[in-house]
């Protein structure tokens, strides 16, 4: 099984940004994290994150016919991305949405998910972890 994990805009800066909301752990350790999970899985993995809307809707395009799923923190993009929506649709790759942290217990903003419609799931305030979850959901759930 192949799986593209994607972040959105400022996830690169975790463990520095708002430590009371996303905790004081790296980026370089997510990654780390998730790529030692997928190598105990067999997952093929490749990451990728972008602060730029356009970059992510590329990266995704050309996953199609690449990747057997996709997990996206779509980050502050998650509120307001038609197209980061859209083109999930288009790909028809599963996809999960993670959220580090609980989404639905902040601004009222953050309740709106314009991604979740295409998502085959979708995990929040679990920490790192929810990446974990959303690449075993994967491959227990899509993995040919």
């Amino acid at each position: 099984m192949k799986i593209l994990v994607i972040n959105g805009p400022s996830i690169n800066f975790i463990g520095i940004r708002e430590k009371n909301i996303y905790g004081t752990e790296t980026y370089e350790k997510l990654i780390k994290m998730i790529e030692k999970r997928a190598g105990e899985l067999n997952i093929e993995l490749e990451t990728f994150q972008s602060n730029h809307e356009g970059a992510i809707v590329d990266k995704i395009q050309e996953a199609y016919g690449v990747f057997d799923g996709i997990v996206i923190n779509p980050a502050a993009y998650t509120h307001t991305s038609v197209a980061i929506l859209d083109v999930v649709k288009a790909v028809e790759i599963p996809t999960v949405e993670v959220h580090i942290s609980d989404v639905n217990n902040r601004e009222d903003f953050r309740k709106i998910s314009y991604i979740r419609v295409a998502c085959v799931k979708s995990i929040s305030n679990r920490g790192f972890n929810g990446y974990i979850e959303a690449m075993e959901y994967l491959n227990d759930n899509y993995n040919k």
